[in-house]
């Protein structure tokens, strides 16, 4: 399944860069999922919802920890991925190919619902309707996003530009640390009840820098193939120059969970 409602009109299939996804986009460090369960997110016996889930990533980070999990994707190649990593771990997660806005569950079937890094891509006015009837009241979605911050990390700004110079309409550069109001827009018919941001630096080799950048919409997901490697390839000669074998790259995380009331 494509996507075509961003970076103006541009197609991209995650499908495409599936397995450099599953390798390089690893998510979010472990006190993350520390926080969250303390706000009462992925604690054992919860029954949650992950839309785009992807390869799996809040997926499996919630089924450790004892939630009881579905996730739902529109691209098969990245619920192969994520069946995949499920099993390697040992896990159990029900895994569907679908459309966010397709799913069809029974009124009250989650305590949670979770959107990581995919808020976007949903046609809300259909799926906003759907989550606040198969939600339990109380219920919670749960948004999370991860995201480098190329303002302030020279490594990364230089990444970018050099995305842009082959993918001109990539949308996803310059990003300033501030949340789209668009997007608060779409959760009016929730309750917010948590909002935290923070910033770490996550840990790359230059190898996993270039397959995270590969893994990036504006790379593996849209460009052909043979793009996608002659930009690889000037990656890699970049980051010889402009960063050491290890290094850092500063992010911020970004969470918010909002509650479903039906009363």
């Amino acid at each position: 399944m494509k996507l075509d409602h961003v970076d103006d009109g541009t197609v991209f299939d995650w499908g495409k860069t599936s397995r450099d996804y599953a390798s390089y986009r690893a998510g979010y460090p472990e006190e993350f999922y520390d926080l969250m369960s303390r706000l009462g997110v992925g604690i054992p016996g919860q029954r949650i919802l992950d839309l785009g889930t992807g390869t799996g990533v809040l997926a499996r980070a919630f089924a450790r920890r004892g939630a009881l999990v579905t996730g739902v994707d529109v691209a098969e190649q990245q619920i192969r991925e994520a069946a995949r990593l499920t099993a390697e771990e040992g896990l159990k997660i029900e895994y569907r190919i679908s459309k966010a806005e397709d799913i069809n569950f029974e009124p009250d079937s989650f305590d949670a619902a979770s959107a990581g890094q995919s808020w976007m891509y949903f046609n809300t006015g259909i799926l906003i309707p759907k989550l606040k009837r198969l939600l339990k009241d109380r219920g919670r979605l749960v948004l999370t996003h991860l995201n480098w911050l190329p303002r302030k990390d020279p490594i990364a700004r230089q990444s970018e530009a050099l995305v842009l110079k082959f993918n001109p309409r990539w949308s996803g550069a310059d990003y300033d640390g501030t949340t789209p109001l668009e997007l608060m827009e779409s959760l009016a018919a929730f309750r917010l009840t948590t909002f935290y941001t923070s910033e770490w630096p996550l840990p790359f080799s230059r190898q996993s820098w270039r397959g995270r950048i590969r893994a990036c919409r504006g790379v593996g997901a849209s460009l052909p193939p043979e793009q996608t490697a002659e930009f690889d390839r000037e990656h890699a000669a970049l980051l010889e120059k402009i960063a050491p074998p290890e290094f850092t790259i500063l992010h911020q995380l970004v969470l918010q969970i909002l509650e479903n009331e039906k009363t």
